[in-house]
């Protein structure tokens, strides 16, 4: 038998009829025929390298922070620029000579200094006390000396609070133009009033440090606890004012000018007294 003739695919001699039926296993394949090859699908490959973060930004380095005693001295010197003394004599002569314009000036520092005042002796304060807290820790003295150190700040905090009143000094001189002279009677009364708080707060400070630095070693010297000033008549004051026609406004800026500077001086004697004992004991 032929090749043609074992292979039942085969087409046959040429001139046969068709062939015939396949009568074997199973074609090849089921279903449908495979159609052209198709591409390898889209599978994911193996992992690459993580990404990498960006760098941050250069972080400037931040100023150390100031050593209590360092800003016990800036405080300790700045006095000469805060604390105003007046010649009530020299001011007068000079608001005469200028048709009252040098008075205005005289009214903005009458404010000017005493805000200054407060915001500065407020500094000096929380230094001598950030000073004293560490040399107390030193020397193991803080939990004695706790209660001292909390009375201090709570008289701090009332000069804390005092720095948030309204004394710009450019607006109070404003309000004098504006209500012809009206405005230096309001600032005198409250003038007075942040004196006589000021001052109260200052000697319980004082009084709370004299006892921190005798503990330390050091002999401060106590507050006068009778130089707080009483309160002025404010209405007896207004009636003069206007009885005299203005004149008595004279004596009350003399009063205005002589008893804060009469308060600065005492609280220089105390700072310097402070200045040697934290000099003493660095």
């Amino acid at each position: 038998m032929s090749d043609h003739q074992d292979d039942p695919l085969s087409p046959g001699p040429p001139g046969a009829g068709p062939p015939p039926p396949y009568e074997g296993g199973p074609p090849p394949w089921t279903g449908a025929p495979p159609g052209p090859p198709t591409a390898a699908p889209n599978l994911p490959g193996p992992p690459g390298p993580p990404p990498v973060a960006p760098t941050p930004p250069p972080v400037p380095p931040g100023a150390p922070p100031t050593a209590p005693i360092d800003r016990f001295y800036s405080a300790w010197q700045r006095r000469t620029q805060t604390d105003y003394i007046f010649n009530f004599w020299t001011a007068l002569g000079w608001t005469l000579l200028t048709l009252g314009i040098y008075g205005f000036y005289v009214f903005y520092q009458l404010v000017r200094r005493m805000r200054d005042h407060n915001a500065r002796r407020l500094e000096l304060y929380d230094a001598t006390l950030a000073f004293a807290w560490q040399e107390s820790s030193r020397r193991g003295l803080q939990h004695e000396l706790t209660p001292s150190f909390e009375r201090a700040a709570a008289h701090v905090a009332v000069l804390r609070r005092m720095t948030a009143d309204f004394r710009d000094p450019v607006i109070w001189v404003l309000l004098s133009v504006v209500t012809s002279g009206l405005a230096h009677i309001v600032a005198f009364v409250l003038l007075d009033k942040d004196l006589i708080g000021h001052d109260r707060a200052e000697v319980g400070v004082d009084y709370e440090l004299a006892l921190i630095f005798g503990r330390l070693g050091f002999q401060v010297p106590a507050p006068d606890t009778q130089r707080v000033k009483a309160p002025d008549n404010y209405v007896g004051r207004i009636v003069a004012l206007i009885v005299s026609f203005g004149v008595y406004g004279l004596w009350w800026f003399y009063n205005q000018m002589d008893v804060p500077n009469r308060h600065f001086q005492a609280n220089w004697y105390q700072e310097d007294a402070l200045a040697a004992a934290v000099q003493a004991l660095r």
